[in-house]
């Protein structure tokens, strides 16, 4: 299989450019585009890998390998390998059997740690959870709708954290768990976004078109549930292809969806689930990442103003993705000052989350490379992220 390195190199000849003309259009550094055609670096972020794409003129899929787990993903997967262990029916659940109520009430009390991305504890708390819902499920409906709510929970917990590929078994199962065509559709949604950090642009894209085209709702009478559910598929199929370069895909995907949060009126949870939250914020946000990706930090920073990002703006995960790239396109607008204060602002809302993000430490690296002297509380932030970890 030919690296993204190889790849380059033919795309470029063919389309009669030198490194440093390829490196003038997409905005990469000549530096970097001859150490990935020569093999010197495979590593490339999405991002970059999409402006390369957009210059040579094709889909950003046609560039994307698959690089394999780093030193960073080998050392979170120990954390998260009993999780996995549970998923597979690999551990015991202990010597008491569960009970409906007490699943039910252990799910309810978790809620707090999933809304407010507590990995370490819902990673001790997780395995046993597991196990137990799937010792108490056999042909009870109702008892097999809160296993597939567990599951999706997992999955997405799991995605957010590169367990990618135990994350894919609990979407799955938890699909297959799903008695509700729009339960269904919400798993098939954070699948899509499975898909979108695994870099399979083009399988996510589809995914989410085809499930969007079969639960689209008659908006006369369309319910918040139904508007979530189509909504978030929309939200999938435009951000994937953004990062492939179909802009217009991309644009019509996500008009679709400002049309069902504007029916929805406010953002809001269909059923009290944090992952259904779906309205004209959260579709404000999207936009301003697809502004991101297409490089275009003037947009973002416009757009950001008159998007709120309080505790009452949508779940911290998407409020959270929206402040970094919100402090991207002040690093890229060299507001270097700008940028840290809005990951300081993240560090202190969401710890946990914010050690998980690349983005936040390609963020902070850019930082570092535009200022000649990094103040204390710049170097303290790249310690804390382990900008140098990975």
């Amino acid at each position: 299989m030919a690296t993204i390195g190889e790849r380059i190199v033919n795309l470029r000849k063919r389309r009669g450019m030198s490194q440093a003309e390829l490196a003038a259009v997409s905005g990469v550094s000549v530096s970097l585009v001859r150490k990935l055609e020569q093999g010197a670096r495979s590593d490339v972020r999405l991002e970059t890998a999409r402006k390369l794409a957009a210059a040579l003129r094709v889909p950003t899929t046609v560039l994307i390998v698959d690089r394999g787990a780093d030193e960073a993903d080998v050392q979170a997967a120990g954390r998260w390998e009993p999780v996995r262990q549970a998923l597979y029916g690999l551990r015991n659940r202990g010597e008491e059997s569960p009970t409906a109520d007490g699943v039910l009430a252990a799910m309810d009390a978790s809620m707090p740690l999933w809304q407010g991305d507590s990995y370490g504890e819902l990673a001790a708390m997780l395995p046993k959870l597991l196990a137990d819902a799937d010792v108490l499920v056999g042909e009870d409906r109702s008892q097999r709708v809160v296993r597939s709510r567990l599951l999706h929970l997992t999955g997405w917990l799991l995605t957010q954290n590169r367990q990618f590929e135990a994350a894919d078994l609990a979407l799955r199962r938890g699909l297959d768990d799903a008695d509700d065509r729009l339960d269904a559709a919400m798993i098939v949604s954070t699948r899509c976004w499975l898909l979108l950090r695994r870099g399979q642009l083009d399988e996510a894209r589809r995914l989410a078109v085809r499930w969007a085209d079969d639960v689209e709702p008659r908006m006369s009478r369309a319910t918040p549930r139904e508007l979530s559910a189509w909504g978030w598929l929309l939200l999938r199929a435009s951000a994937a292809a953004v990062r492939d370069n179909r802009p217009e895909e991309a644009q019509d995907a996500i008009r679709l969806a400002r049309t069902a949060a504007v029916a929805a009126s406010r953002d809001h949870s269909p059923d009290g689930d944090f992952l259904r939250t779906f309205g004209p914020v959260t579709v404000a946000m999207k936009r301003a990442e697809n502004a991101m990706v297409e490089d275009r930090p003037d947009v973002v920073l416009r757009m950001s103003r008159s998007i709120p990002t309080s505790d009452l703006a949508p779940t911290s995960n998407n409020r959270n993705r929206h402040l970094l790239d919100v402090a991207e396109a002040h690093r890229r607008s060299r507001q270097y000052g700008e940028a840290f204060e809005v990951l300081r602002r993240i560090r202190h809302d969401s710890p946990e989350w914010i050690v998980n993000q690349r983005y936040a430490k390609a963020i902070l690296n850019g930082i570092f490379a535009g200022k000649r002297t990094p103040d204390r509380d710049m170097r303290e932030l790249a310690d804390f992220v382990r900008m140098d970890g990975e």
